[in-house]
């Protein structure tokens, strides 16, 4: 049987014919009202896919599936099966496959061959009041660091040279396993796997942060300087109805302290407006913390009301749907003067970046600051290669390796450079 997981279809081969698919594996988000309608519509268009020929069967797996299982499959019964989040081992006899995959480290990696996201944990022990994850994901199991450490390398022996740390909460790793948090530790032996060369860390939470993590990414060269931190809001009566466990004061201290013990740490964070006890007084705050701390990455929701969180019950969702978008309006368009003027000053340095892809006559690299996907990409021409090495070197060569370049350009989220 031959599996994609894919959302666009009919599916072609290399030279431009359909190929009609035996089965096709949907992974679904639950987490916010945009997510969930980007899953349903992924799923109709499978559906329609199937009904046209050129698929035989349509699976949906993941977080929509697993909390909306009953009412996806009343209103959707043209999918063959809809799977949870843990139901792995169901979904793949519904494919064929009789292999258990429970305790396995294997991978098939979706991301290029250079670079691979490492999940150290599954579910999160907070309650942050707009957040259905934890009644989807249930609660923190830290994955044991020699199966983490087994994982990284094998990752590393076909050819991964970044590893990207995810998690729901990644300073939460450890503490349900060893008695406290051991994410700087786990990094540390991270960077010890042969042929691992950069470490990425993201969705750290802010409230109790381990301190010695501060450390390792100032000492550790194979640790980027760049962390993930979704912070969500600034203001401290919006935080505390958010159920943050942490205040404004607080959040501000630790921005602090990490920009000074991690020099030159990019910060990526996450703002969320609209909630419903931010009115403008809160909303102003939030813009004015942005802009005196200056996040070289954020990103911006505007609240949904999720069925069965804390917020859903405890308030009204009172902020009206247009005020929420200008909001977030704003928000976006300090953050983009912001994101402007950072990339602004990092033109004429020389940077060290990992060579992602080679389209239409351009390379498309990240340096240790722009985590792929999310973030804004250094785009350098073709003629810049044979200029610098002469065409001996072809363009797929170089392909998921290292290059130091100079940036000579810049807008508000890409780059431009030049190989040196």
């Amino acid at each position: 049987m031959e599996v994609v997981v894919s959302d666009r279809f009919p599916v072609r081969d290399a030279k431009g014919n359909v190929v009609v698919m035996d089965a096709v594996a949907l992974n679904t988000c639950g987490f916010i009202n945009d997510a969930k309608e980007e899953s349903v519509n992924a799923v109709l268009s499978a559906i329609e896919a199937k009904k046209s020929g050129y698929v035989r069967a349509v699976y949906v797996f993941g977080c929509l599936s697993q909390r909306y299982r009953k009412e996806l499959m009343a209103e959707m019964p043209e999918v063959d099966g809809f799977f949870g989040v843990f139901d792995y081992d169901d979904m793949l006899k519904a494919l064929g496959v009789s292999e258990s995959v429970e305790g396995s480290v294997e991978r098939h990696l979706t991301t290029p061959g250079h670079y691979a996201y490492l999940k150290i944990s599954e579910g999160c022990n907070r309650r942050c009041a707009y957040c259905s994850i934890p009644y989807i994901r249930g609660r923190h199991i830290s994955v044991p660091m020699e199966q983490l450490l087994e994982e990284a390398g094998l990752l590393a022996a076909r050819g991964v040279k970044e590893l990207i740390v995810v998690a729901q909460d990644t300073t939460y790793y450890g503490l349900d396993l060893y008695g406290k948090r051991k994410i700087a530790e786990l990094l540390e032996l991270l960077s010890k796997v042969n042929g691992i060369e950069w470490i990425r860390l993201h969705y750290s939470y802010p409230a109790q942060f381990p301190e010695d993590l501060l450390k390792v990414m100032a000492e550790n060269p194979k640790i980027c300087k760049y962390l993930d931190i979704p912070l969500q809001h600034s203001s401290g009566k919006v935080l505390e109805s958010m159920k943050r466990e942490i205040n404004g004061i607080q959040t501000q201290n630790l921005i602090g302290r990490i920009r000074e013990s991690v020099p030159g740490v990019v910060l990526r964070t996450t703002m969320i407006v609209g909630f419903p006890t931010e009115d403008n007084r809160e909303f102003v705050k939030l813009l004015e913390f942005v802009r005196k701390n200056k996040f070289e990455r954020l990103g911006a929701f505007t609240y949904s009301e999720e069925e069965g969180t804390y917020g859903a019950i405890h308030y009204r969702d009172s902020v009206r749907k247009s005020t929420k978008q200008k909001r977030f309006d704003a928000l976006m368009e300090l953050q983009a003067e912001i994101s402007r003027s950072w990339n602004e000053s990092r033109r004429g340095s020389e940077e060290t970046v990992i060579i992602d892809s080679f389209s239409d006559g351009v390379f498309v690299a990240r340096s240790q600051f722009e985590s792929p996907e999310v973030d804004g990409e250094i785009l350098i021409d073709e003629s810049s290669l044979y200029k610098r090495f002469g065409r001996d070197v072809e363009p797929c060569d170089i392909i998921g390796t290292f290059a130091k370049v100079r940036i000579t350009g810049s807008d508000e989220y890409d780059l431009t450079a030049e190989f040196i």
